[in-house]
């Protein structure tokens, strides 16, 4: 099967790009974005993602504001053409690659509209390979790479208009391929005893003139198996930016944390980070949470939005509920980003801290699949 893609010359194997070279039916390719307000007054988030061997594209948006998170779902079968990134009223696009994005979501049964353009401020970052197996098999293997940057436009919700202005409102692009466990899952097999689990902290970091990037997976004993640590230059304008990535991006060694959960949850009320370099310099970074994003608003975890899942040829819906009135410990919302307040020294910025806490992790006394802070 034929796509515009092939009249370039990027082919990494024999066949048409559209031919994936594994049959692994955990196949993806995903772009999610984030915005937030400096000062914590809504937050935004936003998924897309094709599952070559499934036949499925969804995508997702939903905000945080006034203590409410309002959501947008759509799910279709899988265009034949890659380049196609619109499901129902929600389309993508590329505007100019690793640079500038427009996302539109047209009036709708939902309520929720948007039209957003992503405005870069950093070249892209280039997270380390990430590669996990179970005890029988691989369950991630991807390639991902982020950039920052700020979002111009407004927001439509429940007869609401928020106006985005770019000098407020900062974002983080995200963009990731490879397999991961989503859509329904594979038939099990024998049993795996061991319990499962994972550990990660995001924290993309806006400041003046840089952003930080910092990123871990650990397993049930707190043993780092994956780290991301960079500092990267920020520009006043897109046309600053030296290229795809900037030859002035330092990578930095290592990673630690420490983080003060809410009694009886997995949600922290402070965290303390550090990048380490390898000649042994630190920035010591300390987060003050300011608003809680659910990811199942865009589809991760959801019951019955979650990614890869067959909904039918083309199908639309949407949701709201009160922050306050979800369970802080059900499955569904695990997986969270918080807008943080960011102070390095004298130097104060904003972000996110996404985590991403079931199962074990002894070096915060979880012993169980979904137990909370004591």
């Amino acid at each position: 099967m034929l796509s515009k893609f092939d009249d370039y010359p990027i082919h990494q194997t024999p066949e048409p790009i559209a031919h994936k070279i594994s049959s692994e039916r955990h196949i993806y390719d995903r772009y999610w974005y984030n915005g937030y307000d400096r000062d914590g007054e809504f937050y935004i988030g936003i998924a897309m993602a094709l599952y070559p061997n499934l036949g499925i594209l969804d995508c997702g948006f939903s905000i945080v504001r006034d203590g409410e998170q309002h959501a947008f779902h759509a799910s279709c079968r899988a265009p034949e053409e890659p380049s196609n990134l619109t499901v129902g009223p929600f389309r993508l696009e590329i505007l100019e690659p690793m640079l500038s994005n427009r996302l539109v979501i047209e009036k709708n049964e939902t309520g929720i509209e948007c039209d957003l353009t992503f405005i870069p401020r950093t070249a892209n970052v280039e997270e380390g390979y990430q590669k996990h197996r179970n005890a029988r098999s691989v369950v991630m293997e991807s390639t991902r790479f982020a950039q920052y940057g700020c979002w111009q436009g407004s927001v439509k919700y429940d007869g609401k208009e928020v106006r985005i202005d770019p000098s407020r409102v900062f974002a983080t692009k995200d963009r990731s391929w490879g397999q991961r466990p989503v859509g329904d899952p594979a038939p099990p097999g024998a049993p795996i005893a061991a319990m499962p689990q994972v550990f990660f902290l995001w924290a993309p970091l806006h400041w003046d003139d840089q952003c930080t990037h910092f990123g871990l997976f650990e397993d049930e004993n707190g043993f780092m198996w994956h780290a991301d640590a960079q500092v990267v230059p920020a520009y006043a304008s897109p046309d600053q930016i030296p290229g795809v990535t900037d030859p002035g991006t330092q990578i930095w060694g290592e990673c630690e944390h420490r983080i003060e959960y809410q009694k009886g949850t997995r949600v922290a009320t402070s965290a303390d980070i550090a990048m380490i370099s390898k000649t042994g310099d630190r920035l010591d970074i300390q987060l003050e949470p300011l608003i809680l994003y659910r990811m199942k608003g865009s589809g991760y975890s959801h019951p019955t939005w979650g990614h890869g899942q067959w909904k039918g040829e083309l199908a639309v819906g949407g949701e709201m509920w009160k922050c306050d009135d979800v369970d802080p410990m059900a499955l569904e919302n695990q997986h969270i980003q918080q807008v943080v307040r960011a102070r390095c020294g004298d130097r104060v910025g904003v972000g996110v801290l996404e985590q991403i806490c079931m199962g074990p992790h002894a070096t915060y006394g979880f012993k169980e699949f979904l137990d909370g802070a004591a």
